[in-house]
């Protein structure tokens, strides 16, 4: 297979083919570039392909069996290339396409590396570096514009073409065209008509381009080789693909401009030989024309029948004013025309050596000058007449209007006043409703009797368009009657109204009154028996006869009072049936109840019957409360009269076993026998305590919570019986213990008798056990002499819970422990016999 070599087309006049186009070095640099030349390329083969009833869709795949690249050889060249091989096989394809290779390198053309193998495989490299290579052949090479050829060629006819276009600069086949002002600007400058120039915007590049590529398609037969985002959204477009659009639009341009410079030769020379001959069929049928247009238009203008409508007659003054700004403007001409026409025609004849021209019989320049008189005799007057017609139109139909004017706002008033005036609302109506429909109804006449004036204005009307003889007089006869019939309909129904609400407003306000009697006397009635059924229903709570005998006397104070009661239910009803009897006598609708008040007859005779229902029941409870409240009172007595023996019993019992505890009569044996005996005097009194027990069961279990014969209480009792067993069992105790203490301790009768003797001196408040502040008296006074954390430590040893006093048994402790040595037992001892001589210290109380 051959390898063709560079360079193609060597020499100066071929360097639009030098290295910066050479697809070779920078396709497919960019993809976009790719897509672009794909793009333009498929197109620019199709729109010469598509005269051979064919096109390619994919441009590597289409060109590889050689058969549609050969077509396109010949159909771009004119020429027949050598014939094809139909076979499928490789062999076959690579042979195609070296034919096709061989043509284009016999027109002069040295291919770059671009073999038939590349094509056949589908390499798109090679395939668009083959397709722009022949592109540059066939549609650029042969460019020239002033001593340019090629590239520069096509670059300075676009500069020229496009260099009185505001901010179009035409420097390069990329950037220069990506706002669309070039394209738009090449269609303009050869078919202004297609594009308004002066509405593209530089700043929206897409309305731009979209506007030049679909111009270009439809008008100009060049396919769209570019979509306006391809150009757009890249940065430097590609300039072959470029190159490639543009060069369409110079063909499309520059064979259109060839081919009307011919026709324009063509025209001017038939015009030279057939001028005289046209003159002379212009002139006959122009003569024609104008003399048909005079003889339709005259009967026309001399036709004076008035319209019945402003419309019409408005319109035919505006047809004769279009007759007069343009038809007959142009026949003016045509007749001027006409008779130049004549002259300029008998001129060349003459100077022709022609005979003169004679027109048709009736179609002298004389001839239409005659019709063209008669034309202007019927103009005559025609405004005149139609501005008369009108202004009797205008007056008439001013008329109407008015008399629809005022009809349709009568009208409008008048609608649903009959339903209004003929409704029933006054028979629901309360009184205060009444009043407020009379004055509504007044408003009403007063609106009434304005819209009189209306009425007789609608009339006058009517009768004027009569006696002008309108054209629509009956329709506005019979709105006009109609009119007046619901004037008078009006008027009656108004009056009838004013009778019904005044005779509906004094029922009313009889029946008002009495509802408001009805209402004064049955509100205190229903507050009395309202209050009568709650005292009767409650649930009233006694603790004393003395209050169940107050109940029982204001209840009969209160049935005393029932007979009065009765009567004046009786005239409260009384009220209520009277307005039944009005009511029914003068058909009142009653819709609504008593303003006044919510209470009714049933109401109250209900409320009556339950009032009377409750007064036996409540007779009969405080009858069993009476019986209940003498019963309470027999136990509260039972319990008092025991409670009053038993309460001052265990005081007396305490205060003995106090004095017993502090005495200092006989020894400790002896106080010890002594408390026993107590004891068992105590236990041999609780029956007395559980009989009380049951008796206060009793009081519980009848809900007594007060007793006015006694200060005691059960748990008073309770609390004094327990407090007193208490104290026996822990009074005994404690002489045991200082039995034990004075055994173990070695201390004598009389050692005890002192340290009662000096415990009962600082025991100030008598209640058997000595304070903090009493007992650190008492140390001081032994002779001790001691610190506060001294007094802590000891405080610590005689009260180790830390309750802040000192019993009896911990003070002797102590002392035992403190005499246990001989030299401070006789000074402590020492020390209180001379306490027990200066305070005259006395055993016992």
């Amino acid at each position: 297979m051959p390898n063709f070599d560079m360079d193609p087309y060597d020499g100066d006049e071929n360097n639009y083919m030098h290295q910066e186009d050479d697809w070779d070095r920078d396709m497919l640099l960019d993809p976009a570039w790719e897509k672009q030349q794909r793009k333009t390329f498929t197109a620019w083969c199709n729109s010469h392909l598509r005269k051979a009833g064919t096109q390619i869709e994919n441009i590597e795949e289409d060109f590889r069996d050689g058969l549609k690249l050969m077509l396109l050889l010949e159909v771009i060249s004119g020429e027949r290339l050598a014939k094809p091989e139909r076979g499928k096989m490789r062999v076959h394809k690579i042979s195609n396409v070296n034919k096709a290779l061989h043509y284009i390198t016999s027109k002069g053309v040295k291919l770059v590396s671009i073999g038939a193998e590349e094509i056949v495989d589908g390499n798109a490299k090679m395939t668009l570096g083959m397709i722009w290579t022949i592109i540059l052949r066939f549609a650029i090479q042969d460019i020239s514009v002033e001593e340019t050829s090629a590239k520069e060629g096509l670059l300075l006819w676009c500069q020229r073409k496009t260099a009185p276009y505001k901010n179009v600069n035409i420097q390069n086949f990329h950037i220069s065209w990506k706002d669309g002002l070039g394209f738009c600007a090449l269609i303009h400058r050869h078919r202004p008509e297609l594009i308004d120039y002066g509405k593209l915007r530089k700043d929206d590049p897409m309305t731009n381009l979209n506007t030049a590529f679909d111009v270009a398609e439809k008008y100009l037969d060049i396919p769209k080789m570019l979509d306006a985002e391809d150009i757009v959204g890249t940065a430097r477009p590609d300039q072959k693909a470029i190159m490639t659009y543009v060069s369409s639009f110079y063909h499309a341009f520059s064979g259109a401009q060839k081919a009307e410079t011919a026709a324009n030769r063509i025209c001017k020379v038939l015009a030279v030989n057939q001028e005289n001959e046209q003159l002379m069929e212009d002139y006959e049928k122009l003569a024609s024309d104008l003399l048909e247009w005079i003889r339709r238009t005259i009967p026309w203008l001399e036709n004076r029948a008035p319209e019945n409508t402003m419309q019409a007659m408005q319109q035919k003054l505006e047809d004769f004013r279009d007759y007069r700004r343009q038809h007959k403007p142009p026949k003016v001409q045509e007749k001027c025309q006409l008779e130049i026409n004549f002259n300029t025609l008998q001129t060349k004849l003459r100077l022709s050596n022609r005979p003169a021209f004679m027109p048709s019989e009736g179609k002298m320049v004389s001839d239409v000058s005659n019709a063209w008189g008669g034309l202007e005799g019927a103009e005559k007057g025609y405004e005149e007449w139609l501005l008369n017609e009108i202004r009797r139109l205008e007056r008439l139909d001013h008329l109407a209007e008015k008399f629809r004017q005022k009809a349709t706002i009568h009208e409008a008033w008048t609608e649903g006043k009959e339903e209004m005036l003929q409704a029933r609302d006054f028979e629901t109506a309360s009184l205060s409703d009444i009043k407020a429909l009379l004055k509504k109804h007044e408003a009403f006449e007063s609106d009434l009797a304005a819209h009189q004036d209306r009425v007789e204005q609608i009339a006058a009307i009517a009768q004027e368009l009569n006696e002008l003889d309108y054209y629509d007089s009956p329709s506005v006869n019979a709105r006009c009657q109609r009119i007046c019939d619901q004037w008078d309909a009006l008027g009656g129904l108004t009056q009838q109204r004013s009778e019904a609400l005044q005779r509906t407003e004094k029922l009313l306000e009889t029946i008002d009154q009495l509802y408001l009697e009805f209402a004064k006397r049955a509100a205190p009635f229903n507050n009395w028996m309202e209050g009568a059924m709650e005292d009767l229903q409650d649930t009233f709570i006694v603790h004393t006869i003395e209050e169940i005998q107050g109940l029982s006397t204001a209840h009969e104070q209160f049935k005393a009072t029932l007979p009065e009661a009765d009567k004046e239910r009786g005239a409260i009803l009384g009220i209520h049936n009277e307005i039944a009897k009005i009511v029914a006598t003068y058909h009142v609708n009653m819709a609504g109840t008593n303003p006044y008040t919510t209470i009714n007859p049933q109401e109250i005779n209900a409320k009556w019957d339950k009032v009377r229902q409750l007064v036996p029941q409540r007779d009969q409870a405080l009858i069993e409360e009476h019986a209940r409240q003498q019963n309470n009172e027999r136990l509260r007595r039972q319990f008092a009269n025991q409670a009053n023996v038993i309460g001052p019993w265990i005081q007396t019992k305490m205060e003995e076993i106090g004095r017993i505890s502090i005495e200092m009569h006989g020894t400790l044996e002896d106080q010890l026998t002594h408390l026993r005996q107590y004891e068992k005097n105590i236990v041999n009194y609780k029956p007395k305590i559980d009989q009380l027990e049951g008796d206060h069961q009793l009081i519980q279990e009848a809900l007594i919570f007060d007793n006015k014969h006694t200060n005691y209480t059960m748990e008073h009792i309770r609390v004094g019986w327990e407090q007193l067993l208490t104290t026996i069992a822990r009074t005994i105790n404690e002489i045991e213990n200082q039995i034990l203490t004075r055994d173990a301790k070695g201390i004598s009768q009389d050692q005890m008798n002192e340290f009662r003797a000096s415990f009962n001196h600082f025991d100030r408040k008598k209640t058997g056990m000595m304070e903090a502040e009493d007992f650190k008296t008492c140390l001081i006074s032994l002779g001790y002499n001691m610190g506060e954390a001294e007094f802590a430590r000891i405080m610590s040893i005689v009260d180790p819970n830390r309750v802040g006093v000192v019993t009896f048994q911990a003070f002797i402790d102590f002392m035992s422990r403190e005499t246990a040595d001989t030299d401070t037992a006789d000074q402590v001892m020492a020390s209180f016999k001379v306490l027990a001589g200066d305070k005259e210290l006395h055993l016992g109380r």
